[in-house]
């Protein structure tokens, strides 16, 4: 019997359940997949509170990675035997589970360079590194970037892929701790935001020019100081939402600080086209399989503790990648 984590009302992490479920045999367009990962990522606890509304009951989780055991009527993208990775929205719901059926159309193929920890802890974070290093903003060596959460899984990455482009990057963090992780993979500057305050730290770092782009995943807590930490005709990029929604604000606010620009991507528009999902996923699979980027998975949980790893991840208590192993 396969065995999945759903819930059944939004609320905190402890309406999620382990359960037993009947998985069945894929219908037109669907392949049958056993799970060897499963990733962790923040964006699970929006569908669980509620903040991303879906019908209940639901499953839970979004990414994983595994072994196509069966396909269905008109499957030719997939094997049977391949190994695949997947990351989505809506689409791809339900990767807390030993095995699924889902639409063959998400599925990417892992390179052999690949394990399949590695594309559970990377696929979703490491897709999102690749369009915010590569279709927001022509990085060039000499920029600055302020990036939020530094020590977190796509901070890690993006802190690294920064490095090579010959960005200098100023991460902020929650303590000394993670300010040295944060370090060791490519910010040349930390900003512990517990004590200091950042937009005047920034300005001091940058000579008082402000970053050519901040990296705003925290959203409600650090908007003002993100816009404050910008240099003239600046782009914030706001990638999530971790503190709470940004309050609404008059646009007139972004004459005043500098004629700035704000965006607010999400990665389901970026990976929509195939073309370009297959282009992003080689880019990123390239640097990991090369040793340029790593990947840090400092978290290991079990399916059934589904629970206690949300808890881990709303109390900031996480670093890097986090997954469950099946």
């Amino acid at each position: 019997m396969a065995k999945a984590v759903r819930f059944y009302e939004a609320g905190g992490p402890e309406v999620l359940r382990y359960e037993d479920i009947e998985v069945g045999d894929p219908g037109p367009g669907q392949v049958r997949l056993r799970h060897v990962a499963v990733g962790l990522n923040f964006a699970d606890t929006y569908f669980r509170s509620g903040v991303y509304p879906i019908p209940l009951p639901n499953g839970m989780g979004v990414e994983a990675s595994g072994v196509v055991q069966a396909l269905g009527e008109g499957v030719t993208n997939v094997a049977v035997g391949d190994r695949v990775t997947y990351t989505g929205f809506l689409n791809t719901l339900g990767a807390y589970s030993t095995e699924r059926l889902i639409a063959a159309a998400p599925l990417i193929k892992l390179p052999e360079s690949i394990g399949f920890e590695t594309a559970a802890a990377m696929t979703m974070r490491g897709l999102t590194s690749a369009y915010l290093m590569r279709r927001i903003y022509p990085f060039k060596a000499g920029d600055t970037l302020l990036l939020h959460a530094a020590a977190g899984g796509v901070g890690l990455i993006v802190s690294q892929w920064a490095k090579l482009l010959g960005i200098t990057v100023i991460g902020t963090v929650s303590s000394d701790a993670k300010a040295e992780v944060a370090r060791a993979h490519g910010c040349a500057h930390t900003i512990n935001y517990s004590h200091e305050d950042v937009a005047k730290r920034v300005k001091e770092i940058t000579n008082g020019v402000g970053v050519n782009v901040v990296f705003d995943s925290v959203g409600k807590t650090t908007f003002m100081a993100s816009l404050d930490s910008l240099k003239r005709r600046g782009t914030l990029v706001c990638v999530g939402t971790a503190s709470g929604t940004i309050p609404p604000f008059d646009p007139q606010i972004l004459a005043m600080k500098g004629s700035l620009y704000l965006t607010r991507p999400a990665l389901a528009d970026y990976i929509a086209d195939p073309a370009e999902k297959a282009e992003l996923a080689a880019e990123i699979f390239g640097h990991v399989g090369a040793g340029r980027i790593k990947i840090e998975i400092n978290q290991h949980y079990a399916l059934q503790d589904a629970v206690q790893a949300h808890r881990d991840l709303e109390s900031r208590k996480t670093t890097g990648s986090s997954i469950f192993v099946i």
